[in-house]
């Protein structure tokens, strides 16, 4: 098969969750058990840091992934879902896995996966732990697709396990509360293996000690190791054009600090930073891994340069200032509409695409109400109906217009948009991979 075809097979034949939503979701770890025996358990053949929460956490992947590399180590990475092209959920030291590799892959294994009767995302694991043994990494960071118990990617023993923060998504999936979700995430503590909480939250902090009671691991709270001095730090624009957001770090047990500038912009990764700054002091101390505040620097520098992390606050203009993002709940889009806030512009238009099983009643008050919408529809089997996203949003006083297709409404927006004012692209995953 050629790559196109490989991938029409696995897109086709397996459910996915990223097209269909929870009808793809496989509670369960035994597919995947089974599969990675198959395979020769390449998980064991290198170091992992297992990575899970509801938002933050492809960001908290890459930082780390860019980080560890500065550092000399040989570096996998997977993450999902992916904006352009399936191979970027599965990276070594920045590079996709090749095509002729997933065609390979593929080829070898598809009986197997066939037979077993795989979900897209279990497949997608076995992959990337195969790839990641042939390509002689050392150290692997794996992000958690749904949840954390159950996950696919939890058949890992890390050296660290990491959960940045609880919010309200997938709920119908992962349960309806705060302690209920947590307990979900919480399933990747394993016995003995640090655990790193990024945000602690009264609902949620008491479920995390209690597993890590259980399990017999030492659990840790980034905000009580570290803060952002200051609020979201500044950005700036170096000679070559690059903007780069600078913030500082204090080390709450002796004020010591670390001073980074960052190539993802959003004022929502001052929260991420915390939890990357909390995970490698841990790792320096429980692992055999070796990071430098050098090394930090570095690879915070660069992370989305090296890692191709891209539709976290990215700016894609100027002159309307156009800025898309991926933040799609309503703890991300908490976040995104306050950057919003602290805009300058004349007129904001605001390119908005959702899912269908978003909670729409606690997103839509997140968002500005003086914007002119342009509701729009993702190529994806799970996005909203444009008219019925324009229909509720007005029942919360957003206005605008109803453009079909993510490019169409783009070009919409630009149409109407003077060099004064501002674009924002966002609201789903899926609205910024159309883009």
């Amino acid at each position: 098969m050629t790559y196109p075809e490989t991938l029409d097979f696995l897109f086709r034949s397996l459910p996915v969750f990223q097209q269909s939503g929870s009808s793809a979701y496989k509670p369960g770890l035994e597919h995947t058990i089974a599969f990675n025996d198959y395979l020769g358990r390449p998980d064991r053949n290198f170091l992992s840091i297992h990575v899970a929460g509801t938002n933050g956490k492809g960001s908290v992947s890459h930082l780390l992934a860019s980080v560890l590399q500065a550092a000399g180590y040989r570096v996998g990475l997977y993450t999902s879902p992916h904006l352009k092209d399936f191979r970027e959920r599965i990276r070594v030291n920045g590079t996709p896995i090749s095509e002729r590799e997933v065609v390979e892959f593929v080829a070898r294994h598809r009986e197997k996966m066939v037979g077993l009767g795989l979900s897209f995302f279990e497949m997608t694991v076995g992959m990337a732990f195969d790839h990641f043994t042939r390509q002689e990494v050392e150290v692997a960071v794996v992000e958690t697709g749904l949840g954390g118990r159950l996950d696919a990617t939890n058949i890992i023993r890390p050296a660290a396990s990491v959960i940045t923060n609880i919010g309200f998504d997938h709920m119908a999936l992962l349960g309806n509360t705060i302690p209920k979700i947590a307990a979900e995430k919480a399933g990747i503590i394993k016995p003995g293996i640090p655990a790193v909480i990024g945000e602690e939250h009264p609902e949620s902090a008491p479920v995390f000690r209690a597993r890590a009671q259980e399990a017999g691991a030492d659990i840790f709270f980034a905000e009580s190791l570290f803060r952002c001095v200051g609020d979201g730090g500044e950005c700036l624009t170096g000679e070559d054009g690059t903007t780069r957001r600078r913030l500082t770090v204090e080390r709450i047990e002796d004020g010591d600090r670390l001073t980074l500038e960052l190539d993802l912009l959003g004022e929502y990764q001052r929260r991420n930073i915390v939890t990357v700054m909390a995970a490698i002091r841990i790792l320096n101390r429980t692992s055999p891994l070796s990071i430098s505040r050098r090394d930090i620097a570095e690879g915070c520098a660069t992370a989305a340069r090296t890692t191709g992390l891209r539709g976290r606050w990215e700016i894609l203009g100027r002159e309307p200032l156009t800025v898309c993002d991926t933040g799609h709940n309503e703890h991300g889009l908490r976040l995104v509409a306050e950057q919003l806030r602290h805009q300058r512009y004349d007129k904001l238009y605001f390119v908005l695409g959702v899912v269908n099983d978003k909670d729409l009643h606690g997103i839509l008050p997140l968002l500005p109400p003086d914007a002119h919408y342009l509701f729009t529809q993702a190529s994806v089997e799970r996005a909203l109906p444009a008219d019925r996203l324009a229909e509720e949003a007005a029942r919360y006083g957003l206005h605008g217009e109803t453009v079909p297709g993510v490019r169409n409404a783009c070009d919409r927006a630009r149409r109407l948009a003077s060099p004064r004012d501002m674009i924002f692209i966002g609201g789903s995953t899926f609205t910024v991979a159309d883009l």
